[in-house]
């Protein structure tokens, strides 16, 4: 019978994550994530999806890489519904657009550029792509209190990744090169290629996300020549989406009292 409620992609079923969830896009990052956690276990590992679950502050929580993109990221995030789970909080690493943020930084969504497709088979472009509010500040509150570089603002979605690193040698380079142009004269922080979608489908599920991201280069910053040191190790986005996640379960608690 178990097997049979085993979600397809990420083989879970009912009663194996918690309510609150990080979502990770490297399966590798995984168990470190799942370290910062009482009592964590490996519950099921299929595909590019790892799930740990354990406990924060006495709450079953876990944690479930989704690959690269917004089709895996929405596939995890409507079988961990189905399992349960009701709050995201999105830790990945991302590009920085804005001149002012580095290596290193920490950025938090409060608002993601849906120039990717997965978003579009659950609600119409008009529709905004903008995350939980109380959790985006849970993020905020928890970077401040961990004491990283923090920018707070839109960021830009895509599917392609070279789309963005090479795009002249695209056959579309003209709309690549103009839409990258407007991104940076409207103030977007950061490139990324999955919050767009989480938080369209999270709106479409009646969920919470949010979602923070370690800045592992600015190319913006190289063509300006300016100085920066390229950063991949994301410790620091880690442990504040497991420091929100903690203020999270906090005021859940506070608001149902």
């Amino acid at each position: 019978m178990q097997d049979l409620q085993n979600k397809y992609h990420i083989h879970c079923a009912p009663g194996d994550v918690g309510r609150y969830c990080i979502l990770p896009g490297d399966p590798g990052r995984v168990p470190s994530i799942a370290a910062l956690f009482d009592d964590a276990h490996l519950v099921a590992q299929n595909r590019e999806f790892v799930t740990y679950t354990g406990t924060l502050l006495g709450e079953k929580v876990s944690v479930c890489s989704t690959g690269i993109g917004g089709p895996s990221a929405s596939i995890a995030m409507e079988e961990l519904v189905k399992c349960g789970a009701d709050t995201f909080i999105r830790s990945g690493t991302c590009g920085g657009i804005d001149l002012a943020v580095q290596s290193g930084d920490i950025v938090v969504a409060t608002g993601a550029i849906r120039y990717e497709h997965t978003s579009m088979e659950y609600a119409p472009i008009e529709f905004p792509a903008v995350p939980d509010f109380d959790l985006t500040g849970c993020l905020v509150q928890a970077t401040k209190k961990l004491g990283y570089p923090l920018h707070t603002g839109v960021v830009q979605c895509k599917d392609s990744f070279y789309g963005q690193h090479s795009p002249a040698l695209s056959p579309v380079s003209y709309e690549l090169l103009a839409k990258w142009e407007s991104w940076k004269r409207l103030g977007v922080k950061a490139s990324e290629m999955e919050s767009a979608a989480l938080f369209v489908v999270a709106a479409a599920l009646g969920v919470r996300c949010a979602s923070c991201f370690h800045v592992v280069w600015n190319q913006e910053r190289e063509k300006a020549g300016l100085d920066q040191n390229m950063s991949e190790d994301t410790t620091a986005s880690v442990k504040v989406a497991v420091e929100a996640l903690k203020l999270a379960i906090q005021q859940d608690r506070e608001n149902r009292a």
